[in-house]
Order: C-alpha cells, then structure tokens, then sequence
C-alpha cells in the first residue's frame, strides 16, 4: 500500500524508516509535548510492533513513513490505529523530524490519511490529542479541519508532571 500526494508518500514502515523513527523516539525534543524519550531498546520494540502487518481487524497501528518523493528523504510517520470498530473510530498520530517542519509536509500527510481513512476504509471519525502546550500541532490539525472537542485536564505525565491534552476530532460527514 503507498498513498501518494504531490510531494510525499505514505509506505508501510520498513527497515529504512528505522534509523529516524529510533532517533525521533529517543529525542527530548521530539517528545516534549508527547511522552518521555525512549531508551533505544523501546524505541526499537516500538518499531517493531508498528512495523507489523494491519488489517482493518487489527488492534495496533497503521504506521506509514513519509518519504518526500523527489528526494527520496525520510521526513516522519504519521499512523492511525482504530479505537472502536463498532462506530469506526480511528485515532491519528504523526511526528515530523524537525528539519522537515513547517514547509507543509505534515499537512499533506494529515490530509492524505484523512482522506484514505475516511473515504477509503469507510471510518466514520478520526480522534487526535495533543498537548496543550503543543500549538504547532493543535493549528495543524485545526488547519486540517479538525474541530476541538474538549480538554483532558492532566491526562498524561511527562517528566514527572501532569500535561493537559487538547482532544480534537473530524467526522466523515465534516469532510
């Protein structure tokens, strides 16, 4: 499966998207509004298990690289993994690494898994949580037409501290 847009591509994680998804696991940076970086033994155990084969059945992620299509550069991966099949909800993750972001990369993808999960897979709504500290990420999915449906007050720890998470969401019939 490759889903393609005018300047990346969405693939199946593979052993070339290991080397950044290991790096972006293991950096304070990267995580900073997500989780606590990994070790590298988790962050490998992490790619693993995104790396395995998806069915609409399936309980884990569907984890795609991007990969810019002129230059052949690994930029992120962004994903969704259903949370209930019964009303066919999905929740969407992405990470970009930092020299690919804000030149429109993770909003081509954004928009290109909306679209694939929606109209393809015939979800019905996709669910994302970010940090509220997180702008980059809350306007890019609001740019993407994700509504804002609440705040989860210290959903997550983070370096010991509780962060609240915004909770936004995008139903088919929005599109």
């Amino acid at each position: 499966m490759h889903i393609a847009g005018a300047r990346i591509k969405l693939s199946p994680l593979d052993e070339s998207d290991l080397d950044l998804f290991i790096e972006t696991s293991m950096s304070s940076a990267m995580m900073e509004h997500v989780y606590d970086p990994c070790t590298f033994e988790q962050a490998n155990d992490a790619f693993i298990a995104k790396s395995r084969p998806w069915t609409m059945d399936s309980d884990g992620w569907l984890s795609l690289g991007i990969t810019e299509v002129t230059t052949g550069e690994k930029l992120g991966n962004i994903g969704l993994k259903i949370t209930s099949h019964e009303a066919r909800i999905a929740e969407v993750g992405f990470m970009i690494k930092p020299s690919a972001q804000g030149r429109g990369f993770a909003s081509e993808a954004l928009n290109l898994i909306k679209h694939f999960a929606l109209l393809e897979l015939g979800l019905n709504k996709l669910v994302a949580t970010c940090s509220v500290g997180n702008s980059n990420s809350y306007k890019l999915l609001e740019k993407n037409g994700f509504i804002r449906e609440g705040c989860l007050k210290q959903n997550v720890i983070i370096k010991g501290e509780y962060v609240d998470d915004y909770i936004y969401g995008l139903c088919k019939s929005d599109l």
